[in-house]
């Protein structure tokens, strides 16, 4: 006799909306492609000591002018009389050559990435925090405020990212900042993580206070006006749940063009300054050689490319799925 397959009536699990939006994530290869090459990466650069100690026995200036290696059974020159660097040995010392001076590229392209991302990110947290600020308080408060903070945003939006990244960074790097009791020196990197959240506050600031100046009229913030909650509270309480996923948004992009802006100001010498290296910084020190020694700007060149695409790719794919017009497309087609 023929099973009969008998309904449950058990309620469905509830699924929240931020554990629907990661399943949504995970279908999307592309994204998660990426993602994976965006962990590498970092994996990659946060294991430099490990290399620097265990495989190529140097440190990122450590210099090796006057020094052979054995490749191929022969003594070779790391730098060869006529200045020329060795290439590429794909072993453990000088895997990926060595600078002009006799230094390991593998293991400044693992520093000068450590160096890279921290100035990326911690510079993204930093305009993330007060531009959204900035924002949230501007659209929320209006009138003088509003009025003075748009001025704020309007000035810094009028220069171009890299000149006034340019400017601010030539500046402090030759005197350095000293406010109050708090002094940082011309060639901390303390400098182009400040610079770059200063240049791109008002790309996060403007966009927060649009959102905001729509959420104020919403009825869950009129509600709570009628009770007598006060503004900071709303503010907190209220709005900024409800910006937290175009934040991330915003901040995983931002993340990319602090990287690369940090390579251009770096690449200009207004960035990272020596002896600290960044990928900005060798590609600077390698475009002279371009013809001779074509791997001292290849190889931190693709890095900054692989890790801004990453970037770019995962950012628009989690886009896509928090925005529930996307989401809405994509269901029709």
């Amino acid at each position: 006799m023929p099973e009969v397959a008998v309904e449950s009536n058990a309620p469905k699990k509830a699924v929240s909306p931020w554990q629907a939006n990661l399943r949504r994530l995970l279908q999307h290869k592309l994204a998660v492609a990426a993602g994976i090459l965006f962990v590498i990466l970092v994996g990659l650069c946060l294991a430099a000591p490990l290399w620097a100690d265990y495989i190529a026995h140097t440190s990122p200036n450590q210099t090796h002018l006057t020094e052979t290696i054995e490749l191929d059974g022969k003594q070779v020159d790391v730098v060869s009389p006529q200045g020329v660097p060795i290439g590429p040995t794909w072993e453990g010392r000088f895997f990926l050559g060595a600078d002009p001076i006799g230094r390991d590229i593998m293991v400044r392209l693992l520093y000068g990435g450590r160096n890279s991302l921290f100035i990326g990110v911690l510079a993204t947290l930093i305009t993330v925090l007060l531009g959204g600020g900035l924002g949230i308080l501007a659209g929320y408060m209006r009138g003088f405020t509003d009025g003075v903070l748009s001025r704020l945003f309007d000035l810094i939006w009028a220069f171009p990212a890299i000149l006034l990244g340019v400017a601010l960074g030539v500046s402090l790097a030759l005197g350095g900042l000293k406010i109050g009791p708090i002094e940082i020196e011309g060639g901390s990197l303390a400098i182009p993580i400040l610079v770059i959240a200063i240049v791109y506050i008002p790309y996060i600031g403007r966009p927060i206070r649009g959102q905001v100046l729509s959420l104020r009229e919403k009825e869950f913030v009129e509600a709570a006006q009628v009770q007598g909650t006060s503004s900071w509270r709303i503010m907190f309480s209220e709005i900024v749940p409800n910006l937290f996923s175009i934040l991330l948004v915003m901040g995983t992009l931002l993340i990319a063009n602090a990287i690369l802006l940090e390579a251009s100001l770096s690449f200009l010498g207004a960035g990272v300054q020596p002896p600290d290296t960044s990928w900005g910084t060798m590609i600077q020190e390698g475009i002279q050689r371009i013809t001779t020694s074509p791997h001292l700007t290849i190889f931190p060149g693709l890095m900054l490319v692989l890790t801004v695409l990453s970037l770019n790719v995962f950012g628009d794919a989690v886009r896509e799925v928090l925005d529930p017009h996307a989401a809405i497309g994509q269901e029709r087609h």
